[in-house]
């Protein structure tokens, strides 16, 4: 791993989450925050940001995956769950929740590494999927914006798509203005009369 992670460490036995604050110490990591149990680990995911969070899904108050399914909802930190059990149940139950990598315990520094890296590709490659998304989805409400625009001057003015298209750009240019911000004020106009 080639980067310094903060990292926020969540499990009620206090023995495996000094074990851990050592491996990844060790490792030069900064473990931001210790959680003992899963309604603490959100607020604690929501105060510090951590790069990761390493949370046990059986904990009191709120367990792991409850927990796992806040943090991720809210776009904190990716997760990486740790367990003492590996029945396929469990297992779907964590990616379900929205975890992004799984370590069944106890935890060594050979699987604890790799699996951290896991976690953080698949939450990278999933923020950029989203991004992807958003911007397709705001080309698209531009493009129904720019069409509508389009539609409005052909109608008040008889033209065709392309002159009504070739004014919008023109006006765009002239006053130095995106061709989204004109069609926007298009459609605003022709909602107010």
């Amino acid at each position: 791993m080639g980067r310094q992670l903060r990292i926020l460490i969540a499990d009620n036995e206090s023995i495996v989450r000094m074990d851990l604050r050592e491996m990844l110490e060790n490792a030069r990591h900064e473990v931001v925050a210790e959680a003992k149990d899963g309604r603490e680990a959100v607020v604690l995911a929501k105060r510090y940001r951590p790069d990761l969070v390493i949370m046990d899904i059986k904990m009191p108050r709120m367990d792991g995956l409850e927990a796992t399914r806040m943090i991720s909802g809210e776009g904190y930190a990716p997760i990486l769950l740790l367990t003492a059990f590996s029945q396929p149940e469990i297992v779907k139950k964590a990616t379900d929740s929205g975890a992004m990598a799984y370590l069944v315990k106890p935890v060594q520094e050979a699987q604890l590494f790799p699996a951290m890296e896991i976690a953080l590709s698949r939450w990278k490659e999933l923020r950029r999927l989203g991004d992807d998304l958003a911007q397709a989805k705001g080309a698209l409400e531009a493009r129904k914006t720019l069409d509508r625009a389009k539609g409005i001057l052909m109608k008040a003015h008889s033209l065709s798509e392309q002159e009504a298209y070739r004014r919008i750009r023109k006006y765009s240019m002239e006053h130095r203005r995106t061709i989204e911000d004109v069609a926007e004020a298009i459609v605003r106009a022709a909602e107010k009369n």
